[in-house]
């Protein structure tokens, strides 16, 4: 075994919230990070450096069926959800080798889940399916191995371990994925292997321990060679005892203190930095060490000696006389994951890895963006979110994964949205703009005319002529200054003068809202009161009604009730007005 020639293979934990992925890393530390984290949701990225020695330790399969084991252990990355996981990048796809993918065998595929499957699939990481919770199955005995567990239980167990297994593979299928349990596969390469466990009894992990080595050791040596090339990705940056240090992970070569490394930054520059010191994710343990140097794959904290625009998600790299070849591969990488449109909404994420699956769904979802970044919301994103006003109120939103908005922000007319769930923050930009597109649409439908329909309110008679003032109820659409009314026999009434609410002059108000309108050459008693007229309505010519009537999925309820009871009135006098 030569670890300076193969590395670990880097395995990310990944599933929906709650099925059960820091608990069934603890299976293989043999710790319960799970009872210390808020409301038991991983809060950031842990990582486990698991060694060749804890493997064998653990897995006695491998000595029983005499694999020579060649990897010289894992590094195991404990990811909350999405935000992390798509963090977890490098140059070509995703920085894992494999991912252990969690779910509840009584809830399947959770929203969370068919995320991470469609993840899995575009970056092709191969994977295995930890069916997890299996002591959930009402009366599951446990046996020494899996295979003998699932062959003895009682006929009522089993057929609803069958139950659940089944419907998991069917849904399964329906994102692309042949599946079966793992000891009855004779092609890996051809089906997703299911390894049923559970984290709470610790039944199933020492097989799930032993696939992970078979597949490392079949598919991935190859590329788990370590070359003299030393990359990595910072996934955090962070503050001990007022020291500022990157958490990141070494995926290809080695480091030592005191080497001179490019980060990837926004701006297109890298940052120039040495390192000033290394510490290294102890094996079993989230504690760390100081050590001079480290070789990959390692989880690690770096403290440089500069770190201005150092952000999360970014990419580094050691420099040895190749810098300028460096630059141009960030320069690429960075424009291929934050490429702008001519024009678009505004959009911010945590970090260079959520911004890239942030665009990528974006682009799923033809939604254009003109200008991006990373960290929160603030002052310059409201500047260039109000410039969209005048070109596409669309766009005049700004949309941030994983990210908060800066305190005292002027965000007049301006949405802001963000969710730390990136399906979640698509689907409400969709919503949003889909009903601002309606809005926008119905105000310029109402640029040509109005549909209003206004209940006389007799006792709130203020003036009886020259002009008659009175109060009314606004029951559909809006009424505004200068619109030419109608009662029910399509007599023209007037042009309404003015509108009064709460004492004060408005130029409109809308549904529900009652006013006081004056109607200069109008006599109440003679016109309206004497004449039994109850209802007042918008003058419409039959273009304007035809026009309405085309966009009558702008208007709402009552104010279709409304069009249609001018459409009676009118036709009245005309049969085929408006048909």
């Amino acid at each position: 075994m030569n670890e300076q020639r193969i590395r670990q293979p880097i395995i990310t934990v990944v599933g929906h919230v709650d099925h059960g992925k820091t608990s069934l890393l603890d299976c293989f530390r043999g710790s319960s990070i799970q009872t210390g984290e808020a409301g038991g949701i991983t809060q950031k990225i842990s990582f486990t450096k698991y060694p060749y020695e804890q493997i064998i330790k653990s897995c006695p399969l491998i000595e029983k069926s005499k694999i020579d084991l060649k990897i010289p252990g894992f590094l195991f990355i404990d990811t909350p959800g999405h935000a992390a996981f798509t963090n977890l990048r490098k140059r070509g796809g995703a920085l894992a080798d494999m991912a252990i993918l969690v779910v509840d065998i009584k809830e399947g595929i959770k929203p969370q889940t068919a995320e991470v499957l469609s993840i899995l699939k575009s970056n092709k990481t191969p994977f295995v399916i930890a069916l997890n919770k299996l002591d959930t199955i009402s009366g599951w005995q446990k046996k020494s191995t899996i295979k003998e567990s699932i062959e003895s239980q009682a006929i009522n167990v089993e057929e609803e371990f069958n139950t659940a297994l089944l419907t998991f593979q069917g849904s399964l299928q329906n994102h692309g994925f042949d599946s079966d349990l793992f000891y009855q596969m004779e092609d890996f390469t051809k089906k997703i292997a299911i390894v049923p466990c559970s984290a709470k009894t610790k039944q199933g992990i020492q097989e799930l321990l032993f696939v992970l080595c078979g597949l490392s050791q079949k598919f991935l040596t190859k590329s788990l060679q370590i070359s003299k090339e030393s990359k990595g990705v910072i996934l955090e940056v962070k503050k001990d005892k007022a020291v500022e240090l990157a958490e990141a992970i070494l995926y290809d070569g080695q480091l030592e203190e005191g080497d001179e490394i490019a980060v990837a930054t926004l701006s297109g520059d890298p940052l120039i930095t040495k390192i000033r010191s290394i510490q290294e994710i102890l094996p079993l343990s989230s504690k760390f060490k100081s050590v001079k140097n480290v070789t990959a794959a390692t989880g690690i904290r770096l403290q440089f000696t500069h770190k201005e625009g150092l952000v999360s998600g970014m990419p580094f790299q050691k420099i040895q006389n190749n810098l300028k070849e460096i630059k141009e591969t960030f320069k690429e990488e960075i424009a291929q994951a934050t490429k702008p449109d001519k024009q678009g909404i505004i959009i911010k994420a945590d970090s260079l890895g959520s911004l890239e699956a942030l665009v990528t769904l974006l682009k799923q979802s033809n939604i254009q963006f003109v200008k991006s970044g990373i960290g929160s919301i603030n002052k310059v994103d409201i500047i260039n979110a109000k410039a969209n006003l005048e070109t596409n109120p669309l766009d005049a939103i700004i949309v941030g994964f994983n990210v908060k908005a800066e305190e005292e922000l002027n965000a007049e007319n301006i949405k802001v949205i963000t969710d730390d769930i990136v399906y979640k923050l698509i689907e409400n930009l969709e919503l949003w703009r889909k009903n601002k597109q309606s809005e926008i649409e119905k105000e310029r439908l109402m640029e040509l005319a109005l549909i209003c329909k206004l209940e006389i309110l007799p006792q709130y008679l203020f003036r009886n002529s020259n002009p008659a003032i009175f109060g009314v109820k606004i029951l559909a659409g809006k009424l505004k200054n200068h619109v030419n009314l109608i009662d029910n026999n399509d007599n023209v009434i007037a042009r309404v003068k003015a509108i009064q609410a709460d004492k004060s002059s408005v130029e409109e108000a809308s549904e529900g809202q009652e006013v006081a309108i004056s109607l200069p050459g109008t006599n109440f008693e003679r016109q309206i009161k004497n004449t039994n007229v109850k209802f007042l309505y918008s003058q419409l010519s039959e273009s304007q009604f035809k026009k309405f009537k085309e966009n009558r999925d702008l208007l709402s309820q009552s104010e279709i009730k409304a069009l249609s009871e001018i459409a009676e009135i009118k036709r009245r006098k005309t049969e085929s007005w408006g048909i």
